[in-house]
């Protein structure tokens, strides 16, 4: 396992399922990686990351960034209200957008700050009571509220769960964002994002088959 190898069996599905070489973007999820384990995958010259939570995104990315051009963060994790200032100065792009609340202080800090990163809205494709991400039968009305505040949603996300085949949650995500012709679809993580390429997934996240298990954080 590792970057090269993740990099070609991406290729493959791409081409397995028809698309076009390099419609998928990689994004290796490096929360709560050890830090040079991350400058590794730089040095390899992959420049898109994802991370879960905005505080430790803050303590690790401003320095890889003053050594490293190009980096495209991605937050991949739940988004907080009161921490979406500091969102708007990390990542480029936000995949948990879940909730009227939350797509309303995107929406104002946006108005405040003269640009917005791209926008993902999370369904809970599951119905599951401790996920987060908006429910299907709710998800035509509020992507259109968001594009009503003229946020940039480019795409939709989801997380099957755990003990169903991920291959239905995936097809249902991508239905939802055919019929309100959005084209990007985050979905698929390192045991699954062959099937989801398949179904049409342009970000996959991937994290432990990149960088190995990941190091749980000190309880300090």
């Amino acid at each position: 396992m590792g970057l090269e190898d993740i990099r070609a069996r991406i290729a493959k599905a791409e081409t397995e399922a028809g698309r076009d070489p390099g419609s998928v973007t990689l994004i290796a999820v490096s929360k709560v990686q050890p830090l040079d384990r991350v400058e590794a995958v730089l040095e390899q010259g992959h420049r898109c990351f994802g991370e879960n939570r905005v505080q430790e995104a803050a303590g690790k990315w401003p320095d890889f960034r003053e050594r490293f051009d190009g980096i495209d963060l991605h937050l991949i994790g739940p988004l907080q209200t009161n921490k979406t200032r500091q969102a708007f100065g990390l990542f480029q792009a936000i995949h948990s957008v879940d909730r009227p609340k939350l797509a309303n202080t995107i929406a104002r800090i946006a108005q405040e700050e003269g640009h917005c990163p791209d926008v993902f809205i999370q369904v809970n494709t599951g119905e599951e009571d401790q996920k987060a991400g908006i429910m299907p039968a709710d998800a035509d009305a509020f992507i259109a509220e968001c594009r009503a505040m003229d946020l940039p949603v480019q795409g939709l996300m989801c997380i099957p769960p755990v003990d169903e085949e991920p291959a239905l949650h995936f097809a249902l995500l991508g239905k939802i964002a055919a019929r309100n012709g959005l084209t990007g679809l985050s979905m698929g993580m390192s045991g699954d994002f062959e099937k989801a390429i398949a179904l049409g997934a342009t970000h996959v996240r991937v994290g432990s088959a990149i960088f190995g298990e990941r190091v749980a954080p000190d309880s300090a």
